[in-house]
């Protein structure tokens, strides 16, 4: 599958991270990797938790994702930036003013500041200027208060995880339910971290080592809508990775650079079989599997599954959501945005065009969707 450089460059890199103690060397004769599609926890398609049963729970807390595991889902999903201190935890973004109270923290005030992120102009209160130890006297609050009125009574109840307690709790979580639960981790920003000096991928390469996870078949995908992160990671993980592709724009790291090329191309025929060099799946948003007409009704499939199944990659879209803001016109119950709408008629859809996985912000929704598809 990932054919990343030539075999020189992959021993020079291989020594080079044997070297700095974040890889072990593959025992002779055993693959680095194997078939992402191995990797489904279960049978059928995968469930994700969208950064945990986010429908039900502020997202990216440890609440979230044990809820999550308990209605079913395979695979826990955070979002990983990094602490001062260079610790990996799980925010939506690294400005955290709308996913915790730091706002009302006093002692915090001053931490307030104006930065570029991914080209654009972002006022607040950043991971990266908090050690793991000041984030950890925040407290979590709901990110879409209007539509989820009920995760605000949990607001200021639970912390802020770090990869390293959602791994733990995954595996705490599958021996008491006697089933495989992975996690499935994000790079976020990762070119802005690396311009600041707290890149991403070496720290998530040492977690994965340190728990024995940086093997095949281990419970783990790695995503990333930056194309540079995952090629990144190819040379270093031997766990599935995922090229997310957003529904436009274009990879933030082909735009820092010139790339001319966007999302649009990375679905062509082509740009698949350039994903299948470095990567194991794709994580298209979901209109690019079925897209919506001009008004607003669920059209035909487009051939994205089968152009990506053709080049061996797994499909996994995003987000899932049962509230009638996310559905289309056809499926929603009323124009109260916030009241659910016919969610299952959606998943049943999208199962109907073979994806391998979902991600949602409902995990109890999808497995019912996905037992009742079987």
């Amino acid at each position: 599958m990932r054919r990343s450089g030539s075999l020189v460059l992959a021993v020079v890199v291989t020594v080079l991270m044997l070297t700095a103690g974040l890889v072990s060397a593959p025992p002779e004769g055993q693959p680095r990797f194997e078939p992402a599609a191995t990797q489904v926890a279960g049978s059928g398609q995968a469930v994700i938790a969208h950064r945990g049963a986010s429908g039900y729970r502020p997202e990216h807390t440890l609440e979230a994702y044990e809820l999550a595991a308990r209605m079913g889902a395979d695979y826990l999903e955070p979002d990983l930036v990094a602490t001062a201190d260079g610790v990996l935890v799980a925010r939506h973004e690294n400005e955290i003013g709308q996913t915790t109270d730091v706002a009302e923290r006093p002692e915090f005030a001053d931490r307030e500041t104006t930065k570029i992120v991914e080209g654009e102009k972002v006022t607040g209160w950043f991971t990266e200027d908090f050690t793991l130890a000041e984030l950890k006297t925040l407290r979590a609050t709901t990110r879409l208060p209007d539509l989820r009125e009920n995760n605000t009574i949990y607001d200021g109840r639970y912390e802020v995880p770090t990869y390293q307690e959602i791994i733990d709790l995954a595996a705490e979580l599958s021996r008491e339910l006697n089933r495989p639960i992975g996690t499935y981790p994000e790079t976020k920003h990762p070119s802005y971290f690396d311009s600041i000096g707290l890149p991403l991928e070496p720290e998530l390469v040492r977690v994965l080592e340190r728990n024995g996870l940086n093997r095949p078949s281990a419970p783990v995908y790695v995503q990333s809508f930056e194309v540079g992160s995952l090629r990144k990671l190819s040379e270093h993980v031997r766990v599935p990775l995922v090229q997310l592709i957003a529904a436009e724009g274009a990879p933030y790291d082909f735009i820092e650079s010139g790339e001319a090329r966007t999302y649009d191309d990375l679905v062509t025929p082509e740009g698949l079989e350039e994903i299948a060099g470095y990567a194991d799946g794709i994580g298209p948003a979901k209109d690019r599997v079925i897209p919506r007409d001009a008004d607003g009704y669920l059209d035909q499939p487009t051939s994205l599954v089968a152009d990506a199944h053709a080049e061996g990659l797994v499909v996994h879209p995003w987000t899932f959501r049962n509230e009638n803001a996310f559905l289309p016109e056809g499926l929603r119950t009323s124009d109260d945005d916030a009241r659910y709408g016919h969610a299952l008629d959606e998943y049943e859809a999208f199962l109907d065009t073979g994806i391998d996985g979902m991600f949602t912000d409902h995990p109890d929704t999808a497995v019912a969707a996905r037992d009742e598809d079987r």
